[in-house]
């Protein structure tokens, strides 16, 4: 399975540009009503029993940020979490997203196991991103405000995959495309894989492809056994 995060595309448009790979995969996308932003898709050689877009909150459902594909035991989420914005402007709205969206991973969790993949937009501790005191509570993706919002899924049952198998290794899935920052390895670590705790025996590895060019963010993964 592939997830894609920030597609900036809408539905037809995704459907057109991911033609060749129809013919093995499904393809499922959500886009925002406003063209060229946001937008998440799921590339998925089984066919999932329901696909669902967004979370059911008027507030939260216009700019195509969630993609639930459910399966015969599990759920998966796509998310593309909101960015808080120059000048945290948009924090005050992250923090009630990060509220919504955990609610509705719970409802999720009630039924079956869930796994959440995507941008998060958090880096969760200084480990995770290369300049920690500089940006801590200054720059999106690393207040506390959002930190907070990371550990309560993480404390209603979700785990780091990556972090659990790699608890001190140093490395970022995303850079700013200003200031060279990729050159000089100035990154953060905001993609993730979070894996339902009752599946924690069956994550094998979890990975960052950092050698990965192209956008500003590179691929991650992990592997269920």
């Amino acid at each position: 399975m592939f997830c894609l995060q920030e597609t900036k595309a809408q539905d037809d448009q995704v459907q057109k540009a991911l033609e060749p790979l129809s013919g093995n995969y499904h393809i499922y996308s959500n886009s925002a009503e406003k063209k060229g932003y946001s937008g998440v898709a799921i590339i998925s050689k089984s066919a999932p029993i329901s696909v669902l877009k967004d979370i059911g909150i008027a507030e939260h459902d216009t700019e195509g940020r969630v993609l639930t594909a459910e399966y015969d035991d599990f759920y998966l989420v796509n998310v593309y979490v909101p960015n808080s914005g120059d000048g945290l402007k948009r924090l005050e709205y992250r923090s009630t997203w990060d509220e919504a969206f955990l609610d509705y991973l719970n409802g999720l969790r009630a039924q079956k196991p869930v796994i959440v993949t995507g941008d998060m937009n958090v880096a969760h501790s200084a480990i995770d991103l290369a300049r920690p005191t500089e940006n801590y509570n200054k720059t999106a993706g690393f207040t506390q405000v959002e930190i907070d919002g990371l550990d309560r899924m993480l404390n209603c049952g979700f785990i780091d995959s990556y972090r659990l198998l790699n608890p001190d290794r140093v490395q970022y899935s995303f850079w700013s495309a200003r200031f060279g920052a990729r050159a000089k390895n100035l990154g953060w670590r905001i993609d993730y894989f979070l894996v339902d705790e009752r599946w924690k025996d069956r994550i094998k590895d979890a990975f960052i492809l950092d050698q990965e060019t192209g956008s500003d963010h590179c691929p991650i993964g992990v592997v269920l056994g």
